[in-house]
């Protein structure tokens, strides 16, 4: 599910945006993704994206005034999807259950969402200066607030003691692992793409590894 970018003057107002728009901003930023996926930011155009959404430049215009906030757009999308499932975690849940949730949902993004996963890395890989946008304060002490589930669960005798954040670092890297280098792994077991049921094996090896390494036992499928 894409997240939907209001337009200045429905932040003003606070209206809720139309189907219409809805529909078209889900499909450009659809569009972009593909796009940006496959030719980086330097080489896609807005002309591009809207032959490839099939609406009119001028259109494209009228939700994102320019390339880069369109691209900035999909990278908060990116990261929304991938820290929703993070943002409930509570003290207050099974170390095992959760993180087994979190992986599985990860992964399920990955499978999903393959291309999306590969412009965020290759952000990163390019220096992230777009991220700055996005690692803001409130980001980093969103960050914190997970590592201190982690060491509220260590102290409490639920898990053996971890670094918080390398486990953060481990569970971003092996998830997003299966969509950014699906080409080598396919190259590596002789596979022309990665089906449904590889991102289930992998979700169930990864679950498996990482809440043994925790001092964890695997919650059952």
């Amino acid at each position: 599910m894409t997240a939907e970018v209001p337009l200045p003057h429905e932040l003003a107002s606070g209206k809720p945006a139309g189907r219409i728009r809805q529909k078209n901003q889900a499909a450009i930023i659809k569009a972009a993704e593909d796009e940006f996926a496959l030719h980086g930011f330097k080489g896609t155009s807005m002309n591009s994206i809207a032959q490839a959404v099939g609406l009119p430049k001028a259109n494209l215009h009228y939700y994102f005034n320019n390339k880069l906030g369109l691209y900035l757009a999909v990278l908060g999308n990116i990261l929304d999807l991938w820290d929703n499932a993070f943002s409930n975690l509570s003290v207050d849940d099974d170390p095992a259950t959760a993180l087994a949730g979190y992986i599985r949902a990860k992964m399920e993004f990955s499978r999903r969402h393959p291309k999306a996963s590969r412009i965020f890395a290759m952000e990163v890989i390019s220096g992230g200066k777009h991220l700055s946008t996005f690692f803001d304060q409130d980001y980093q002490d969103w960050l914190r607030g997970r590592a201190a589930v982690f060491e509220a669960w260590i102290q409490a005798g639920k898990m053996d003691p971890v670094d918080p954040v390398h486990l953060i670092f481990l569970l971003w890297g092996s998830t997003q692992h299966y969509a950014d280098f699906a080409s080598q792994i396919c190259r590596f077991t002789g596979r022309t793409r990665l089906t449904k049921e590889d991102f289930a094996a992998a979700s169930d090896n990864l679950v498996t590894i990482i809440l043994k390494g925790c001092g964890l036992t695997p919650p059952p499928r």
